[in-house]
């Protein structure tokens, strides 16, 4: 059993560097076809970015199932891990950044201006050459820095 929490949290954590890493080589690389209309914004609420949402998850799924195939073994909770990761992507990216859904207005806490700022200095670029900040929930140290600087300004 405790392999099996291990396992859903290293997932978890690991998906950040998985979705750094396709974000950087595979988004800004082979598949900026699809990546495209997320830098460069064309009408309508749905984008071809959004085909990554089955990317991510179509493994996840067969994992799980997998899993509960084999009276629920590690895959299940590795499976679990990319769900969960995923959801929390949909809801930091999605929701809070794009306010693709408007739940969640702005937010004093530091963390989550230092992701929203770290996500605006990426988009600032149009075209796929010249990128920074590729990852999602874990962003530059300078970012949380200077939304501190920002945070603590405000309040005085």
């Amino acid at each position: 059993m405790t392999i099996n929490i291990i396992a859903f949290f290293l997932t978890f954590f690991g998906m950040e560097f998985v979705a750094w890493f396709t974000h950087k080589f595979v988004m800004h690389g082979l598949l900026w076809v699809l990546h495209k209309d997320h830098h460069q914004p064309e009408p309508g609420f749905f984008e071809k970015n959004d085909a990554f949402f089955l990317i991510f998850a179509i493994p996840s799924m067969i994992l799980i199932f997998l899993g509960v195939m084999n009276n629920f073994d590690v895959k299940v909770y590795i499976g679990f891990g990319i769900a969960l990761y995923g959801l929390a992507y949909f809801l930091v990216h999605d929701i809070f950044i794009h306010q693709r859904f408007r739940l969640f207005r702005r937010s004093n806490n530091v963390y989550m201006r230092a992701i929203r700022k770290a996500h605006k200095v990426h988009h600032k670029y149009l075209n796929k050459e010249h990128g920074e900040c590729f990852g999602m929930l874990l962003v530059p140290y300078r970012f949380y820095k200077e939304a501190k600087q920002s945070r603590d300004l405000m309040e005085n």
